[in-house]
C-alpha cells in the first residue's frame, strides 16, 4: 500500500503491537505517513515489524510493568520530540472458562494487562498528549456490551475499558484530547487461530466464527488500523464513542442458549 499523508508528522503509539491486531493498527499509520512506536513484550513480532516497516520502531515494554511504560513514553519523546496518539492494543483473551473455573489471582492478572495497562499507559502519556491535542484510542471489544459465555473475567476487564474510555473522554476535553475506543467482533488473528486449534474441531469453530457476521466473514486487522486511522486522523468531532467493528454480529436473533439449558418450547395455541 501506498504512504498516505493522513496522519504526517504525527507520532503513534501502539501497545500490544506486535502481531495480530496490533500490527494491523502499527501498519496503517505507517501507511498514514506517521511515525509508530511498536509497544510489546514480545520482541520476536516486534522486531520484524521495524524491520519491515520505515516509519517504526519498536521499544519492548511490559503494560503491566510501570518502570516500562515509563521508558515507553520517555524513549518515544527523546526519540520524537511529541506524542499525538496512543493506541491501547495490548490485551489477551483467556481460553474459555465457567465461572467456577476461574480464580481470583487469573483474574487479577487480567486486570492489570487489560485494564490498568491501558489506565497506566494512558495516564503517563497524558501530558504530551495534552500538548499535542492528541488523542487515545482503547482497544475493547464486542462482548463487552453483549457478555460472552465463559469469558466472565475477559467480558468484565473490557467492559471496564469501554467505561473508562467514556470518563476520561469528560476529563480530558478541556484540553482537546479525544478519547475513543473500537469495539472489534470476529478479527482473524493468531490469537483467533490458535483459540480454534484448541477446540475439538478447529473447522467447526472457524465456520461457526464466521456465520456470526451477517457478512458472512471475518474482519481483518487491517480494517481494525483503518478505524483506527479514521479517529485518529478524521474523526475530529468524535470524543467517548464506542465504534462497533463487528461485520454486524450484534444484529438480529440466533440461537442463544448453550447446550444443556433447559428449553421449554410453547405449544400450539389451537
Amino acid at each position: 500500500m501506498a504512504t498516505g499523508t493522513s496522519y504526517a508528522g504525527k507520532v503513534v503509539i501502539v501497545t500490544g503491537g506486535g502481531r495480530g491486531i496490533g500490527a494491523g493498527i502499527v501498519r496503517a499509520f505507517v501507511d498514514s505517513g506517521a511515525q509508530v512506536v511498536i509497544c510489546d513484550k514480545d520482541e520476536s513480532g516486534g522486531r520484524a515489524l521495524e524491520q519491515e516497516l520505515p516509519g517504526a520502531v519498536f521499544i519492548r515494554c511490559d503494560v503491566t510493568q510501570e518502570k516500562d511504560v515509563r521508558t515507553l513514553i520517555s524513549e518515544t519523546i527523546r526519540q520524537f520530540g511529541r506524542l499525538d496518539c496512543v493506541v491501547n492494543n495490548a490485551g489477551n483473551h483467556p481460553p474459555l472458562q465457567w465461572p467456577e473455573e476461574t480464580t481470583t489471582e487469573s483474574f487479577r492478572q487480567l486486570l492489570e494487562l487489560n485494564l490498568l495497562g491501558v489506565y497506566t499507559v494512558t495516564k503517563l502519556a497524558l501530558p504530551h498528549l495534552r500538548k499535542s491535542k492528541g488523542n487515545v484510542i482503547n482497544i475493547s471489544s464486542l462482548v463487552a456490551v453483549i457478555g460472552q459465555s465463559r469469558s466472565v473475567p475477559y467480558v468484565a476487564t473490557k467492559g471496564a475499558v469501554t467505561a473508562m474510555t467514556k470518563a476520561l473522554a469528560l476529563d480530558e476535553s478541556r484540553f482537546g484530547v479525544r478519547v475513543n475506543c473500537i469495539s472489534p467482533g470476529n478479527i482473524w488473528t493468531p490469537l483467533w487461530e490458535e483459540a480454534a486449534a484448541s477446540t475439538p474441531d478447529p473447522r467447526a469453530a472457524i465456520l461457526e466464527g464466521t456465520l456470526a457476521q451477517p457478512l458472512g466473514r471475518m474482519g481483518q486487522p487491517a480494517e481494525v488500523g483503518a478505524a483506527a486511522v479514521f479517529l485518529a486522523s478524521g474523526a475530529t468531532f468524535c470524543t467517548g464513542i464506542d465504534l462497533f467493528l463487528t461485520g454486524g454480529a450484534e444484529l438480529g436473533y440466533g440461537r442463544k442458549a448453550s447446550p444443556g439449558t433447559p428449553v421449554d418450547i410453547p405449544t400450539t395455541l389451537s
